[in-house]
């Protein structure tokens, strides 16, 4: 019988006026890859950074055994030092450092009169890397690394510290299919070295694909822990979210209109390169109360192509034409694209689509401040009015909308952000990866929003890296590669072979 690496008994942590944790139980087994999920704002992160020593021993209760020793961890460095190593979502690399000096950045390999020995370092790198499977120098600086590369680098980085338990916060959200199945790899082939994983995700197909234990929390709490035989998907959405999710994506019944938005010939170049072409003479069309949705691999030029159309916030020598209900429209910069009915929620809602230290109540009115505008004030009574609507009726979790961004979960963020846009009034809505990094019921929340956005006539884009998503909720679907529309295909002809067929069409010069 294989014995337990780690058990956490009864944690419980609090907040002022909130526990994040109650009495959670988790046992990890030796050689394992252990799942946790749980809907954003579950406790998944504060429980892992309960073990990791984020939160010092003394401001939680409970006990942490890790392999028979009771911890009392003051810091990450003591987990470390345990071989209790976390590699966070938010990726902690510097990007001006090389790859070997990331590796070993606090922990530096030195030589004679405590100077770092610049050779060994370099060839402990590279064997490293090798072991990750990751074919670059490890002179290679991270600013010219891709995410999928990056988080391989944070796993060599912990291999580094001789882990022992290695934890993944949503290692595979921010990455394309080829990367996250490297990476699912790379974890499995640890594994049969011996190697114990805690994994966190919210993709389930992933979590089926590599997990031999699934552990669920729901409002701080253990629901139950279920082993491989007994994990399917359609269970853990049940622990998750406390009921049956019969269907993934709401109903939705397309009611038409005319043609609101048509683009001729658009053309982006690289803002660096400007011989480099990253947007290729694109042309599409949405009609009023249509959602449209834009499939593409990774480095296809699907978000390029979004910031160019909306005010030229992406690339250099932007060319086309673009037609708002038949009549052609200019829009030079952010300004004249929401001044023309566009609206653009970016796929990197913490560092574009919010001011994470301010409150909701600024955050949903931020574009929009001449709606609320009196002899140029801002009506802060009709701020908070307007505010408090949205809490409600997005379903906001917050104690009121004086409550700062980034103290809320992704889910709720994302709500935040779609409210801002929302007050915009637009006619066109562009959602670059709308529910990247949220929880399955936060998802149908914000599909049932978008569906209530195309009921009231407004043309919907919804840029995706997940086909089912696009398959769920779209009317139609335009396929990009390279830069270029490869496919334009009708909802009842797609199918992710269709899709992956266009996806991977090397695009025509």
């Amino acid at each position: 019988m294989t014995s337990n690496i780690l058990e956490m008994r009864d944690i419980t942590k609090e907040f002022p006026g909130v526990k994040a944790l109650q009495n959670v139980n988790l046992n990890v087994a030796r050689g394992e890859v252990h799942a946790i999920c749980g809907e954003n704002g579950a406790g998944k992160s504060t429980l892992m950074k309960v073990l990791s020593g984020v939160y010092p021993h003394g401001t939680y209760t409970g006990d942490i055994v890790f392999e028979g020793e009771t911890l009392a961890l003051s810091s990450i460095r003591d987990s470390e030092a345990k071989g209790i190593v976390i590699i966070h979502q938010e990726l902690a690399l510097s990007p001006y450092l090389s790859i070997a000096e990331n590796i070993f950045l606090n922990n530096e390999i030195k030589g004679a009169f405590g100077l770092i020995d610049w050779a060994k370092t370099n060839r402990e790198a590279q064997a490293l890397l090798a072991r990750v499977g990751l074919r670059e120098k490890a002179t290679t600086k991270i600013m010219d690394i891709g995410v999928g590369k990056q988080q391989l680098v944070e796993i060599a980085k912990a291999l580094s510290k001789e882990v022992k338990l290695l934890i993944l916060d949503e290692p595979t959200a921010a990455l394309n299919d080829e990367d996250s199945d490297h990476l699912l790899e790379l974890i499995m082939s640890l594994k049969a070295e011996g190697m114990t994983s805690i994994i966190i995700s919210h993709k389930l197909n992933e979590i089926k694909k590599i997990s031999d234990s699934v552990t669920v929390i729901r409002d701080g709490k253990t629901i139950e822990t279920m082993d491989r035989d007994s994990i399917t998907e359609d269970r853990i959405i049940k622990d998750m979210v406390g009921r049956d999710l019969e269907h993934r994506y709401p109903d939705h019944t397309p009611n038409l209109g005319e043609e609101i938005l048509r683009v001729e010939d658009w053309t982006a170049y690289h803002p660096q390169d400007t011989t480099r072409v990253v947007v290729d003479n694109v042309n599409l069309n949405v009609r009023r109360g249509e959602i449209v949705g834009i499939a593409g691999l990774m480095g296809a030029g699907r978000t390029e192509f979004a910031m160019s159309l909306f005010g030229r916030s992406y690339g250099a020598k932007v060319s086309g034409r673009v037609f708002k209900e038949g009549k052609e429209i200019r829009m030079r910069n952010v300004t004249e694209a929401i001044d023309n009915g566009l609206a653009y929620v970016t796929e990197d809602r913490k560092n574009y689509g919010l001011n994470l230290i301010e409150d909701i109540k600024r955050n949903i009115s931020m574009a929009s401040l001449k709606k609320l505008e009196t002899a140029g004030l801002i009506n802060d009574g009709e701020e908070f009015k307007v505010a408090n609507e949205y809490r409600k009726s997005m379903n906001i979790k917050a104690p009121n909308v004086l409550a700062k961004t980034g103290k809320l979960s992704g889910g709720n963020q994302q709500k935040v952000v779609l409210s801002k846009w929302i007050y915009s009034d637009p006619d066109v809505l562009i959602l670059d990866e709308p529910t990247r990094g949220i929880d399955v019921g936060a998802k149908y929340e914000i599909y049932t929003i978008i569906n209530k956005l195309a009921a009231e006539g407004k043309g919907i884009i919804v840029i995706s890296s997940e086909l089912p998503e696009l398959l769920g909720i779209c009317d139609r679907i335009y396929a990009l590669s390279e830069g270029r529309i490869t496919g334009e295909v009708p909802i009842e002809e797609a199918s992710p072979e269709v899709l992956i067929k266009y996806m991977t069409m090397e695009s025509p010069r």
